[in-house]
């Protein structure tokens, strides 16, 4: 079918890099040989001077923090210092942390910034949110005017249309882009293709059949749903609200607007994840953290739940983890709210950033610009399976799991990306917790959906007031 994509205007995040540090003195410059008698062409000369100009133009020390998550740190090591090869004057220092806010945050708060930070929104120490609110992120609007290095195409061109005009990138929605967007992945339900295909069962496609199928499942001691953390929700939930009232709908329930989460639609949503508690693996919630995470998803490789949330990191994530005899990851679309309806995947990306105070900004920006380059998104793919949201990247992807998340949208599913506007920080106040998090509660029975709809809707209305 034709590939149908909704593009939010909105969007949101979580993923990579180890301690990893590359970075040599720039090498000395040769002295330009004697001229020769016979003179060259004036032509080929400034022809000749113009590249030599070119190859110098990049001079100095670049800073570079990046996430350490599931794509690994090696795609971070060559991508620098295939920078480095292709500008012999710039020295890159690669810092690689699972922990990276908890390394630059002392750093920055001493006066000592990196210059280019890949880094996402969404996550718990919610560092790029915080700078946000403090107007501490560069501008980079004149990034997607640059020509992509040993390109003719700009930045803006290359990428996939509707990944620049979100309020994540945009989070001021003042039409200026200070958060570039990186990899990308549809954000679906990950299973044993061979559980399925061994008991005879169909892949879900309303919610109907998902309940019919736990009924199933259960019979046979299986159960019918898990996750890592509760915060693997904010895709799942962000795709069930699109599906329930549309691109118009999502935009106003990201919006904050006034009774939204009261709505019917709204309900719609609640009530499901409130019955899909009903079928979650036992263990699931005593896992559902940052240290034992891993063992929920580890169930689904074990054939002991059949679907949870996830992105396409979970391949390399769980990489070299035992599993079921024949397993094969399978990945579909949330079911439809009823028969007939759309099935959305929704899109998560990432994101990279310049501090407003780094030391070397400009370079930072053509090392962002050289990020969209084919030679980088090959190097991103093959290395990390990092893929990047530009043109032609599927001509990068040779693994056969990858290739199939990447066509849930020509199957006939639908993609959102989306997030919630940026608002000025209100204490105690969180909808990441209250939305997502929550959803522990409703799994262990200590809150009702109705609390929990009721939650959700007062801290939107405490949240209005201080949109930016």
């Amino acid at each position: 079918m034709k590939k149908r994509v909704i593009s939010v205007l909105l969007a949101t995040a979580m993923v990579v890099g180890t301690l990893a540090g590359c970075g040599s003195t720039a090498p000395a410059k040769e002295e330009a040989p004697a001229a020769d008698e016979t003179q060259a062409p004036a032509g080929d000369a400034q022809e000749t001077e113009t590249e030599e100009a070119s190859a110098q133009a990049l001079e100095g020390t670049l800073k570079v923090a990046a996430f350490d998550g599931g794509y690994g740190t090696q795609m971070w090591t060559e991508v620098t210092n295939k920078f480095m090869e292709n500008n012999p004057g710039v020295t890159i220092e690669l810092t690689a942390e699972k922990n990276l806010e908890e390394v630059i945050s002392p750093l920055m708060k001493a006066g000592d910034y990196p210059d280019f930070v890949y880094l996402a929104t969404g996550r718990e120490l919610a560092l790029p949110e915080t700078l946000l609110k403090d107007n501490a992120i560069m501008n980079i609007s004149d990034v997607l005017s640059m020509q992509v290095p040993g390109e003719d195409v700009s930045v803006g061109d290359k990428i996939i249309t509707g990944f620049t005009d979100t309020l994540v990138t945009n989070p001021y929605n003042d039409g200026e882009t200070y958060l570039a967007p990186m990899f990308y992945s549809p954000c679906g339900l990950w299973y044993d293709a061979n559980l399925l295909e061994t008991k005879g069962w169909e892949v879900p496609q309303t919610w109907d059949e998902m309940w019919e199928l736990g009924d199933k499942a259960k019979a046979e001691g299986i159960s019918l749903f898990t996750y890592p953390v509760a915060g693997y929700f904010d895709a799942f939930i962000f795709g069930m609200l699109t599906e329930a009232g549309g691109t118009d709908f999502y935009n106003r329930a990201m919006s904050y607007e006034d009774g939204i989460w009261e709505t019917q639609e709204a309900k719609e949503v609640f009530e499901i994840v409130g019955k899909l508690a009903e079928y979650m693996e036992p263990t699931t919630v005593g896992n559902a953290n940052k240290d034992n995470f891993k063992k929920n998803q580890q169930l689904v490789l074990d054939d002991k739940a059949i679907f949870m949330p996830n992105g396409n990191w979970i391949i390399g994530e769980m990489a070299d983890a035992p599993r079921a005899e024949g397993f094969k990851w399978g990945f579909a679309p949330l079911p439809a709210i009823k028969a007939g309806g759309e099935q959305c995947a929704f899109t998560f990306f990432e994101q990279a950033w310049i501090p407003a105070q780094a030391e070397n900004p400009e370079l930072a920006k053509a090392f962002m610009a050289y990020l969209y380059s084919d030679e980088a998104a090959e190097i991103f793919a093959k290395t990390g399976g990092a893929i990047q949201p530009i043109k032609g990247v599927s001509n990068f992807i040779t693994d056969e799991d990858t290739k199939t998340i990447y066509s849930v949208y020509d199957t006939g599913a639908i993609a959102s990306m989306g997030g919630f506007a940026a608002t000025e920080a209100v204490e105690g106040v969180s909808m990441k917790d209250t939305l997502f998090f929550t959803i522990d509660s409703i799994v262990t029975g200590d809150k009702t959906v109705e609390e929990w709809q009721a939650a959700v809707e007062g801290v939107s209305d405490q949240l209005r007031g201080a949109l930016k």
